[in-house]
């Protein structure tokens, strides 16, 4: 168990989710266990169904958990620390994070478009179409996995 994570950021349609997708794969791919939190900041996220009992629990201000032979769901009505969710998610060797900036995690910014340089502050890598970019950090062509799965391996953090 590696137990290393990462986070990507990127403003919004940069790319984040198609390339954590893509790295997750090949990760699972290659055996690890993966386990990737992505951040909702504006809460608009919907995980349950009108009408369902689940929904109804939540809807009175439960935490509520979901159990089936093939999965476990937790929905919490209290924000978590990024230390509480590790330790709820128990084993697992990679951990992916979209967004959540403010955490302190090695970080891969995404720009599929234009780049933004308000992210490069807080990135320790990038992942874009512009090889041309000139950066004093890696600068990854997004379409290159292994070799962003090879820079996550060397740079994730330890938890």
């Amino acid at each position: 168990m590696k137990r290393l994570a990462m986070a990507f950021s990127g403003p919004s349609n940069s790319g984040k989710t198609t390339l954590i997708l893509k790295v997750g794969k090949k990760f699972i791919d290659d055996g690890f266990k993966v386990v990737i939190i992505k951040h909702d900041p504006g809460d608009k996220a919907k995980f349950d169904v009108d009408g369902k009992d689940s929904f109804k629990f939540s809807e009175i201000g439960a935490d509520v958990v979901v159990a089936s032979p093939t999965r476990t769901t937790y929905f919490s009505k209290a924000q978590k620390s990024l230390d509480d969710i590790v330790d709820m998610i128990g084993e697992f060797d990679i951990l992916l994070v979209e967004g959540l900036k403010t955490l302190p995690l090695p970080r891969l910014s995404v720009f599929k478009d234009e780049i933004n340089e308000d992210y490069l502050s807080f990135s320790n890598a990038i992942a874009t179409y512009k090889p041309e970019y000139k950066i004093d950090k890696p600068n990854f062509n997004l379409d290159d996995i292994n070799s962003i799965c090879e820079w996550i391996l060397q740079n994730a953090k330890a938890l």
